[in-house]
């Protein structure tokens, strides 16, 4: 070893441009080591950073909205408000329904090649538990009523399945499948809009003794909003460093759009036709307005739908865009889009049909007519309890492919390519909640401004003299004398006791 060595140190000495050269072929790999290692260190703690922000005041802006919201208006016009949102939400997330499947159809996505897609093939562990589509539902109703508020901020109720072992006899068994109820990771925002819509109700019943509660979350919601002012200095960067993150972590990208492109495509464009055409075209036909002009300054909020991938993340910012950029009043604007990024996935609704029929596709079932519609009624049924998290509307996706009898294993074929499909998911998903809130806000004004002139037009009835009946003065001024005998001599001019 010594020999080695000093061959090695008489060979530097007598060559110091090869010694050069390997000092900078070592220094060069540190270097390089180093640098990346900072880089993805600073990515993955920026990247969490505008996340971990925006769910940071997602619990305090809903619940102190919708309590102020629910407080400030009308019982009669909270549920007229509400129906007209409710109908909208449901007619739009029928049409992407319908959007995607036609584009599924049209496309074909489940026509790939199968040895490129089995190479994508991920571990099963990631794909979520097929459900029931009854104990789906009647998890969604049982977390309307949440029996513990604080733990609805963290978790929420979910049915499982335990096996249990029935024995017929000392030989023969079967095993049969229970379902359990358990509290998973999540927050239960149904359960919270519920509560907080029922609270700002009752606080307005109370009259006088609910108005200091009704001002505590009134200026809590103006304090959050002030804090979300300040998040959206930061968000750009924030997002930038969201998608860079995402980028670092794909493995093969020729790879998945080689094999999984035509998915991909169905989705994306399904969404775009919805989101760039579906939508402002419904709100162009009722408002009469540009809705171009309407999305432009949604801009900043969509750009962060993209970037989280999650509809509650968003709220915040698009609270923020509508009630600044579109003119949309704060009683609207904190009422309707707490709810609207529950229950309005138009975005998921399109991406789950698209992938119930490519699964179909894929596994060379043929889906008749019946079975269509059943996809189409699920998607739009099942998407108002998706959660608004990122990977929320796959979640549900089991629930469509057992509603028809397709299997669940090529689940984690939708997963691998979920990170992409999502993103577009929620900016359909926050752009059909921006939409919604226009569209009461033209609502609202229309019925304001017709109440105004009936009103304007009573006054004017009423101090108009040429509608009074004609007296004669004469006739008026004995009316008069005598009403004063009646009442008496004025206090001035009664006689003095002096």
């Amino acid at each position: 070893p010594h020999a080695v060595q000093g061959t090695y140190i008489h060979i530097f000495l007598y060559n110091p441009l090869l010694a050069l050269l390997f000092s900078y072929h070592y220094l060069s790999i540190y270097i390089y080591t180093f640098i990346y290692i900072y880089i993805y260190i600073y990515i993955y703690i920026n990247t969490h950073t505008l996340i971990r922000l925006l769910k940071m005041i997602i619990i305090p802006l809903v619940v102190c909205s919708l309590v102020s919201g629910a407080a400030s208006l009308d019982p009669k016009a909270l549920g007229k408000l509400g129906g007209w949102a409710m109908l909208f939400f449901l007619v739009t997330t029928l049409i992407a329904s319908a959007i995607g499947v036609i584009m599924a159809f049209i496309i074909q996505p489940g026509s790939s090649d199968g040895k490129k897609l089995s190479q994508l093939t991920q571990d099963d562990s990631n794909v979520p538990e097929a459900k029931e589509v009854i104990d789906s539902f009647l998890d969604l109703i049982r977390n309307i009523f949440p029996s513990n508020l604080v733990s609805a901020a963290f978790q929420s109720y979910a049915t499982s399945y335990k096996f249990v072992k029935n024995d017929t006899n000392s030989t023969n068994f079967s095993l049969e499948k229970v379902p359990v109820g358990t509290d998973v990771d999540g927050m239960n925002i149904l359960g919270l809009i519920v509560f907080a819509m029922a609270f700002g109700v009752a606080l307005r019943k109370l009259g006088e003794e609910g108005e200091i509660l009704i001002k505590f979350f009134n200026s809590f919601n103006e304090a959050t909003m002030v804090l979300v002012s300040w998040i959206m200095w930061y968000a750009p960067l924030g997002i930038m460093f969201l998608v860079a993150a995402k980028i670092v972590e794909m493995e093969d990208v020729g790879l998945l759009f080689a094999s999984l492109g035509k998915y991909i495509a169905c989705c994306v464009i399904g969404h775009a036709i919805h989101g760039l055409l579906v939508l402002p075209f419904i709100y162009f036909v009722i408002t009469r307005k540009n809705p171009y002009t309407f999305l432009l300054g949604l801009v900043t909020a969509l750009a962060t739908a993209f970037g989280t991938s999650s509809s509650s993340a968003t709220l915040p910012l698009m609270m923020k865009c509508v009630e600044e950029n579109n003119g949309v009043s704060k009683h609207i604007s904190r009422f309707i889009l707490p709810i609207g990024a529950t229950v309005n996935m138009d975005g998921a609704a399109c991406f789950q049909c698209v992938a119930a029929v490519f699964i179909a596709q894929l596994n060379g079932i043929p889906l008749d007519f019946v079975q269509v519609i059943t996809i189409l009624v699920t998607a739009t049924a099942s998407s108002v309890g998706a959660a608004g998290i990122p990977a929320g509307g796959v979640l549900t996706l089991a629930i469509i492919l057992e509603s028809v009898g397709l299997p669940t294993n090529d689940l984690s074929l939708i997963l691998a390519v979920d990170w992409l499909v999502d993103r577009t998911c929620t900016v359909i998903n926050v752009e059909g909640d921006a939409y919604g809130a226009g569209l009461l806000q033209y609502f609202v004004d229309r019925t304001s401004s017709k109440e105004g002139a009936e009103l304007n037009k009573v006054r004017v009835d009423e101090e108009n003299p040429a509608s009074r009946p004609e007296i004669s003065p004469l006739i008026e001024k004995q009316g008069s004398l005598e009403l004063e005998e009646v009442a008496g001599p004025k206090p001035c001019e009664k006689e003095s006791v002096m």
